[in-house]
C-alpha cells in the first residue's frame, strides 16, 4: 500500500494529518501516537504576538460535533519557536506551521518570524480570522484580502497553504483568490459560523457572547466534501488538503475521492487524542478491501471515470511511509486492553505497515464493539435516571413529603 502523497511541492509520506487548533502547539499528542507517523503536524495557529483568546467558557458540544470560540490563543510565532518547535521536530514530527493576523502586516509579521524555522514544511494561512481594517470582516469573506494576507505570508520563504472558510457564497473564487495571491495549497475547509443559546438562563453559551463560534465535527463533513469537490473541478492541479468532520477512514476516503491530496483530522481528537492515527490505519484498511494500491488513486477519482489516475509520484517521497509509520500505526491500533505484541518492523517497503495492520485489526474492532458495548449501557442507565428525575420533578409537591 502506498501512502505516499504530494501538496503543492511538500511531499508527504502519508495523508493524513492533524487539524490546526486541535493538536496543540507541540509535542502534546505525542504519548498517543508517534507523531512521525502521521503525514505532519499542524499545529495551532499563531500570530506574531502573544494572544490570550477568548473568555470561558469556549466549547459546546452539538449532537453531531461541537462549538468552539476558543478565540487563537497562542504564545506568538517567536516564543512556539524558541520554546516548542525544537521537541516537536526531535520527536521527528513533519511541521506545518500556522498563522493568523488582524491585519495584512500582521500576517507579514507573523511569517517573516518563521523564516529558516528548521522542521516546518509549509504555512498555512490561516484567513478565516476578523479583519480589522474591513470593519471587522474575516479575511476569508474577501477575495482581495484574501489574496493580500497570502500575499504577506510569503515573507516565510516557505510553501503556503490558504486555510479558507466555507461561510462565503462562492468559495472557489475566494480559493482563486488565494492562488493568485502565492498560495500552493488550499486547506478546505475551516468552521461553520453558528451559535449556542442557554434558553433556561438567556444566556449565550460562549464566553464570546453575540460573536457565536464555529461548529466543526461530523456536521460540516459534507460541507468539506462539497467545497473539496469544487474547488478540485475549477483547480484540476492544485493541492488540496480535506478538513471537516473526518473521523474514520471512509471519511477520509470520501475526501480524497472528492479531490483531498490529503485530510487532517481535528475535532475527533478531542474525544480520541489517537484519532489521526486510526483514521489513518482505518484508511489502508479500507484501500485494501476495495484493492487500491495507492492514495494517489483515489486523490480526484470522482471526477474522472475509469481513467488511471494522472498523479505522478511526488518527487523525492517516500514510495512508503515506511518503518516510523508501521510502528506509529501499530500503536495507534492498540486499545488499553489490547494483548497482541507490537509488530517487528521490517523494510521501507510498507512490509511493516501492512504487518501492523494485519496484526492489529482484529484488536482494533474488539477494542471499538467493547466501546460500543459500554456507550449503550450508560446511554441506557442514564435514560432510566432521567425519567426518574421527570417522574419525581412532576409530583405534587406536598406529596413529595420531605427527607
Amino acid at each position: 500500500m502506498d501512502l505516499a502523497t504530494q501538496v503543492g511541492s511538500v511531499a508527504l509520506p502519508a495523508p493524513v494529518l492533524t487539524a490546526s487548533g486541535t493538536a496543540g502547539f507541540g509535542t502534546e499528542l505525542a504519548g498517543a501516537m508517534d507523531l512521525g507517523a502521521l503525514g505532519a503536524v499542524v499545529v495551532k495557529s499563531l500570530a506574531h504576538f502573544p494572544w490570550p483568546g477568548n473568555e470561558a467558557p469556549r466549547v459546546v458540544p452539538t449532537p453531531a460535533g461541537m462549538l468552539n470560540a476558543v478565540g487563537l490563543q497562542g504564545p506568538g510565532v517567536a516564543a512556539w519557536r524558541d520554546q516548542q518547535l525544537p521537541a516537536l521536530v526531535a520527536g521527528g514530527a513533519r511541521v506545518v506551521a500556522s498563522i493568523w493576523g488582524r491585519t495584512v502586516e500582521e500576517f507579514g509579521r507573523a511569517a517573516a518570524e518563521l523564516a529558516g524555522a528548521p522542521g516546518v514544511l509549509a504555512v498555512e494561512v490561516n484567513v478565516s480570522c476578523p479583519n480589522v481594517e474591513d470593519r471587522r470582516r474575516m479575511f476569508a469573506h474577501s477575495a482581495r484580502a484574501t489574496a493580500e494576507a497570502v500575499e504577506a505570508a510569503g515573507a516565510a520563504g516557505l510553501p503556503r497553504w490558504a486555510k479558507l472558510s466555507p461561510n462565503v457564497p462562492d468559495v472557489v473564487e475566494i480559493a482563486g483568490a488565494a492562488l493568485a495571491g502565492g498560495a500552493e495549497g488550499l486547506v478546505l475547509v475551516n468552521t461553520v459560523l453558528g451559535m449556542a443559546i442557554d434558553p433556561a438562563r438567556r444566556a449565550y453559551r460562549l464566553g464570546s457572547g453575540p460573536a457565536g463560534g464555529g461548529l466543526s465535527g461530523p456536521a460540516i463533513r459534507p460541507i468539506a466534501v462539497r467545497a473539496v469537490h469544487d474547488v478540485r473541478a475549477a483547480f484540476p492541479t492544485v493541492g488540496i488538503v480535506g478538513v471537516g468532520g473526518v473521523a474514520s477512514g471512509r471519511d477520509a476516503a470520501e475526501l480524497l475521492c472528492a479531490g483531498a491530496d490529503a485530510v487532517e483530522v481535528g475535532t475527533a481528537t478531542f474525544a480520541d487524542p489517537g484519532a489521526p492515527l486510526k483514521v489513518l490505519l482505518q484508511l489502508v484498511r479500507w484501500c485494501q478491501r476495495h484493492r487500491v494500491p495507492a492514495v494517489r488513486d483515489l486523490v480526484g477519482s470522482v471526477h474522472r471515470s475509469s481513467a488511471p489516475s494522472s498523479v505522478e509520484a511526488p518527487s523525492g517521497a517516500e514510495a512508503s511511509p515506511g518503518d516510523r509509520v508501521g510502528r506509529g500505526v501499530a500503536a495507534a491500533a492498540r486499545d488499553p486492553g489490547d494483548v497482541a505484541p507490537p509488530v517487528a518492523p521490517g523494510p521501507d517497503d510498507g512490509s511493516a505497515l501492512l504487518a501492523a495492520v494485519r496484526a492489529q485489526l482484529d484488536a482494533l474492532d474488539q477494542g471499538m464493539a467493547r466501546q460500543t458495548e459500554e456507550v449503550a449501557r450508560l446511554g441506557a442507565a442514564l435514560a432510566k435516571l432521567a425519567e426518574a428525575l421527570l417522574a419525581a420533578s412532576e409530583q405534587p409537591a406536598e406529596g413529595r413529603g420531605r427527607p
